[in-house]
């Protein structure tokens, strides 16, 4: 069932629009590759690309950054304190999206985020970070006590400590967190169009979006901007798999 629409997309990207309509489930006549280069040309793919590159790239650098240190710092701190606003992170992944849709857009208004690709990598880290956080103060559990204290004898600060001895070691759970946060950064539809209104500042899928007109829409060229969107992100996937199934198991059990 998640293979079979994939399948689908790719069929019906080299058929003409008269073949597709006639019947999407037959194979095509004579492979129209020419659908892709009108894709590419029509969503300005480059750009757009590259406006999806700046979005996850700010928003999965600070979501690793600031939910690494959290978890380590959570994680290491045992107390009521660290107890309570470890909870209230959790708790925070429970609020649908929708509920403060409204209340997101109006602080990106006032924080002057509207049509900034770098802005909504922003408004994703605060998004991203609760579940990230819950990750890593799982996974830090199976890190030993006796390194920080090792690493504190040989004259680490807290700093130094975390960046050259800790965050190495989370390697596993940071891959996972990466895959999952790109993914979604990079399907996300909803929140790119409440927040950028400059065509300029398109992502690949807003892009996308402007092939469907109000009378007719080419869907042709539609299916095959949709396999040039999510081809990068299958190979970030097929590169960094063996990750993923480590570093959940491995932050769920210890959580």
């Amino acid at each position: 069932m998640t293979l079979f629409p994939i399948y689908m997309a790719l069929l019906n990207s080299v058929k003409t629009q008269g073949e597709m309509l006639t019947n999407i489930l037959a194979w095509p006549v004579m492979p129209e590759f020419g659908n892709y280069a009108d894709a590419f040309q029509k969503t300005r793919y480059l750009r757009s690309l590259a406006n999806t590159f700046v979005v996850v790239a700010v928003g999965l650098t600070g979501i690793v950054l600031f939910s690494s240190m959290a978890g380590y710092k959570l994680s290491r701190t045992p107390g009521r304190l660290s107890g309570f606003l470890f909870g209230l992170f959790v708790m925070s992944t429970l609020i649908p999206f929708h509920s403060i849709m409204i209340s997101l857009v109006t602080i990106s208004k006032e924080l002057r985020l509207q049509g900034s690709t770098a802005g909504l990598g922003l408004l994703y880290i605060g998004l991203g970070v609760a579940v990230a956080i819950f990750l890593y103060h799982g996974f830090v559990k199976s890190v030993p006590k006796e390194l920080d204290e090792a690493a504190v004898m040989d004259g680490c600060g807290e700093f130094r400590l975390f960046f050259m001895v800790i965050l190495p070691l989370l390697m596993p759970i940071t891959a996972t967190i990466a895959i999952l946060n790109t993914l979604w950064m990079w399907n996300d539809f909803l929140l790119p169009l409440l927040v950028l209104t400059d065509y300029k500042s398109y992502t690949l899928l807003l892009s996308t979006n402007m092939l469907f007109g109000e009378y007719n829409n080419d869907w042709s060229a539609i299916l095959a901007s949709l396999v040039l969107a999510m081809l990068p992100v299958i190979v970030m996937y097929l590169a960094l798999q063996k990750y993923i199934l480590h570093g959940i198991a491995e932050g769920a059990i210890k959580a």
